[in-house]
């Protein structure tokens, strides 16, 4: 009787190793922000990213282990830092992609260049791309990352409550009275954000009115006559680096602009605002807090 029921477990517990084997080798498919449908075999077990923000939200999806390559300024989390680097963004390089032997590359539809993607499915590889243009794009992403990665749990759990963040931040500052905002990027060329860049999607949700936002450029070149005809009551600036940069004061010599007029220079750190990933809802809280501060400063009638 004993030796029956040790050989009942024995079996019981094969068959769901079987089980557990064949729901890891599962197919899975999703499509990506180009609208391409991706298959694979099963969950990807070795996989490269080509964008800083990519690996980041690919560590938020549960998949930070299965990441055998990624671009420079792959920053964060602190454990990014140890991955082997295929080039920049704008420039891969393709021998060490090949030799890294990825089962999926997750690519950047308006950082890579459309020739390198187009080479990499040349060789065969499954490439996802990526290019969320809305706050809430950012959540889909990370539930697709995960289907591909086999991390779904990890993956819907970070998405839900990036959504229920989102969705305070919305009730918070979405009725808030307008503020006429410029962007900018960087002082020479003088860059800021277009309509479909996912920046000016922030500003709309804090409230804010992006003044270059009819703009179909992502990151279009202005002037500063330009910026000075749109008077925008908050100029707010990012730069390169976690330190607010030297020429955002350069502004205070228009004192005709609004901004300028009543200290509304607000900086921004670039890593939480120009990355498509969960932090920027951090970046958008720090910009609608400037907003609100902008408000505060009007004159009282």
């Amino acid at each position: 009787m004993l030796a029956s029921c040790l050989r009942l477990a024995f079996a019981i517990c094969l068959l769901s190793s079987v089980g557990l084997l064949h729901a890891q080798g599962r197919a899975v498919e999703v499509i990506d922000d180009v609208g391409t449908r991706l298959r694979l075999a099963q969950p990807a077990q070795r996989i490269i990213s080509l964008a800083p923000h990519l690996t980041e939200t690919l560590f938020a999806a549960g998949a930070g282990e299965r990441v055998v390559g990624s671009v420079e300024y792959s920053n964060y989390p602190p454990a990014a830092a140890a991955i082997a680097r295929v080039g920049s963004y704008a420039q891969i390089d393709l021998e060490r992609v090949i030799a890294l032997r990825p089962d999926l590359i997750i690519g950047w539809q308006s950082g890579n260049a459309a020739a390198h993607l187009a080479r990499l499915r040349a060789l065969g590889f499954a490439v996802y791309v990526s290019q969320p243009d809305r706050i809430e794009d950012v959540a889909s992403e990370i539930e697709r990352l995960g289907v591909l990665a086999g991390s779904t749990p990890v993956a819907d759990a970070a998405a839900a409550s990036f959504r229920q963040r989102l969705a305070a931040l919305q009730m918070r500052y979405g009725q808030r009275p307008p503020v006429p905002t410029f962007y900018q990027i960087w002082k020479q060329p003088l860059m800021t954000v277009g309509r479909r860049q996912i920046i000016s999607d922030v500003i709309r949700l804090c409230g804010g009115e992006n003044v270059f936002g009819s703009l179909e450029t992502m990151a279009p070149t202005v002037t500063v006559e330009a910026v000075i005809a749109a008077n925008p009551e908050a100029i707010v600036a990012s730069g390169m680096s976690e330190s607010r940069p030297e020429w955002l004061d350069d502004w205070q010599g228009w004192t005709s602009i609004k901004a300028v007029a009543r200290d509304n220079l607000f900086f921004v750190p670039p890593d939480l605002i120009q990355r498509h990933t969960p932090r920027l809802l951090e970046g958008a809280e720090l910009l609608c807090q400037h907003l609100e501060t902008a408000r505060s400063r009007r004159p009282q009638k």
